[in-house]
């Protein structure tokens, strides 16, 4: 008879999801991850000359720590994530209008470009911080301007990062990728995970 068992039994002290993202919190309760989410204030301006990679680990450190660092804060480990589109070395963040949308659109068409998703889990009690950098690349077909145009009326670009949501419509979009798919929705499962366990945050697959 097959032992019961559970695929992530979280430690009892609390995790924290410090984002708003309505992705990111989709992707760890689909995990079976139990969190809370506390959306963070921190700045995410970008800095003069600063590099994708160390913009992305910057914010995701500023946010863990910003909702760590509340007095009345409960919990013990802090997630912070952001994600970028990158493309010819220009950052593409969420389009202010349709007019910004139709030109990231079509600057990303029949192309590659970089998805990166930074993260930090900091653990509060110990004082401990993670943080990495993880890169997809994806590729977009040619799109033609009825494409883009009704692509945008749907509303689907306004809130994403490069103007596109590849979980949504957005899908019609992009024939492959090279990385990982949960990294261009927003957070990258397989390296939080491990470094959640390495914290012992988490453990998978308890019997």
């Amino acid at each position: 008879m097959p032992h019961s068992s559970q695929t992530i039994r979280n430690s009892s002290q609390g995790i924290i999801l410090a984002s708003a993202s309505p992705r990111r919190r989709e992707l760890l309760t689909q995990v079976g991850i139990d969190f809370q989410v506390v959306p963070s204030n921190a700045d995410e301006t970008l800095l003069e000359d600063e590099e994708p990679e160390a913009h992305v680990i910057r914010l995701s450190c500023d946010k863990a720590l910003e909702v760590a660092n509340r007095q009345t804060q409960t919990g013990r480990w802090f997630i912070g994530s952001d994600t970028i589109v990158v493309c010819d070395d220009v950052i593409l963040g969420k389009p202010a209008d349709a007019t910004e949308a139709a030109e990231m659109l079509t600057r990303l068409s029949g192309r590659y470009h970089r998805v990166i998703s930074g993260y930090a889990i900091h653990d509060r009690e110990s004082g401990r911080t993670l943080s990495a950098a993880v890169i997809t690349r994806v590729f977009f077909k040619n799109l033609t301007t009825r494409e883009i145009e009704g692509y945008i009326a749907t509303g689907e670009p306004f809130d994403k990062a490069g103007a596109y949501a590849i979980q949504g419509i957005g899908s019609f979009m992009v024939p492959k990728i090279e990385g990982s798919y949960s990294n261009v929705v927003g957070l990258p499962l397989c390296e939080v995970i491990a470094d959640l366990e390495g914290l012992d945050a988490i453990e998978l697959f308890r019997k």
